[in-house]
């Protein structure tokens, strides 16, 4: 599902103007997608040979306070098997592991390609910071609700199967629209994609020519060109790209300590589903930023009613759970993952890229990884994402327990 998504991100890219070597990496990167190659040499340096827009470091950084050290737990459950914390790290290729408890750094650890300094590949993690952006937005007023048609906006969607259908649907995959990601089927979405951008198109061609499949707000079908619509609807409000309006109202505001940077499309569209770029402590400031209800570094940078709304499921197609409505175990958001009834919450890439938050053990934690067997097989991909909230669950019970005392 999630797997030809990203995939898609990165064709347009390659195809667009370039030196003979940058050409050629791209084309070696984006061929060993999903094919079982090792990664952690490609994901530390994507900014190295894709056209991007950078989000400079912010004149007022956070920089997080040292806490009390943890030892992470020797093992932790998942399927009824126990699973050794040290292999499963080493198994999915972690480049960073950054573990906060009450916005203290307790655990940080690099492997690999990976380092302090080190930006590393969103993948889908980018959609939870468009969710954030989308809120400020809604804050400053260029959107004045999420119940209107996203349409009333961006003009360009008009005649699309996004016309007329609510923002709140898209920030919950829930629009309707059709998604094929079927390579043998030449006139799958994935395909129709590859030719519109080869032929000099562009992301907001391809997110106008999808067809309605069924019934807006009924239905939770993960869908990335959902969330490329929402940064057009971004980009259409506040008169500003993506990058300008993320780098004024969410990166200096946070205290980003280091560069970030967006992936761009051949017309200089920011790739908002997947492409962002950052290090680890700045991907846990967006973590920080919701366990906090939008306030970080000394202000309230998101409407806390924001953030309450964007990690409550409110509807039956978007509950956690064996959900008939949905096409993923896990309950959803507004661009968020919930994965059950405890609170806690997550943005997730495929690779297994994780901001995993913990309300009620004070923790916030970032997993940057290159996980060479993701995409090989769909069911494997997925057990990949439910094993690390596995894993993040024995870290939160570990860190509720050490200040309980117990």
């Amino acid at each position: 599902m999630r797997v030809i998504n990203v995939l898609a991100v990165f064709i347009p890219v390659f195809l667009s103007s370039c030196s003979h070597t940058e050409s050629q990496e791209r084309l070696n990167f984006v061929t060993s997608l999903f094919t079982g190659v090792e990664q952690f040499e490609n994901f530390d340096r994507v900014v190295d040979f894709f056209p991007t827009k950078e989000l400079s470091a912010s004149p007022d950084p956070l920089v997080f306070k040292q806490g009390k050290k943890i030892d992470l737990p020797l093992w932790f459950e998942f399927q009824g098997n126990r699973i050794d914390v040290k292999q499963y790290l080493l198994r999915t290729d972690t480049s960073a592991l950054l573990i906060l408890r009450d916005g203290k750094i307790v655990y940080e650890n690099y492997w690999l390609t990976g380092g302090k300094e080190k930006n590393w590949l969103s993948m889908s993690v980018a959609k939870s910071f468009i969710s954030a952006l989308i809120g400020i937005a809604v804050d400053e007023g260029f959107v004045e609700s999420i119940q209107d048609a996203v349409t009333d906006y961006v003009p360009q969607l008009r005649g699309s199967s996004y016309d007329g259908v609510r923002i709140k649907d898209i920030l919950n995959m829930s629009s309707g629209a059709s998604w094929n990601e079927n390579y043998s089927d030449s006139e799958s979405d994935i395909m129709r994609s590859a030719r519109i951008l080869a032929s000099g198109g562009s992301l907001d061609d391809f997110s106008a020519s999808l067809e309605k499949d069924f019934v807006p707000g009924t239905f939770n079908r993960y869908n990335s060109t959902d969330t490329q619509v929402l940064g057009m609807l971004l980009r259409e409000t506040t008169g500003t790209s993506v990058t300008a309006y993320m780098k004024k109202k969410f990166w200096d505001p946070i205290g980003a300590q280091d560069s970030g940077y967006w992936i761009l499309d051949s017309e200089e569209m920011e790739m908002v589903y997947a492409g962002f770029n950052a290090t680890a402590r700045d991907y846990a400031k967006l973590g920080e930023l919701y366990r906090l209800e939008g306030k970080l570094n000394g202000r309230q940078i998101i409407s806390g009613s924001w953030v309450r709304a964007s990690l409550t499921p409110d509807q039956p197609h978007l509950m956690p759970g064996d959900n008939p409505l949905s096409d993923f175990p896990m309950g959803y958001g507004y661009q968020w993952w919930i994965p059950d009834a405890s609170g806690d919450f997550t943005a997730i890439g495929v690779y297994n890229q994780f901001i995993y938050v913990s309300p009620k053990s004070g923790m916030v934690a970032v997993k940057l990884s290159a996980n060479s067997v993701y995409g090989l097989d769909d069911e494997v991909s997925t057990l990949s994402e439910l094993e690390g909230v596995g894993f993040f669950k024995a870290l939160a019970f570990e860190l509720r327990t050490k200040r309980q005392g117990r």
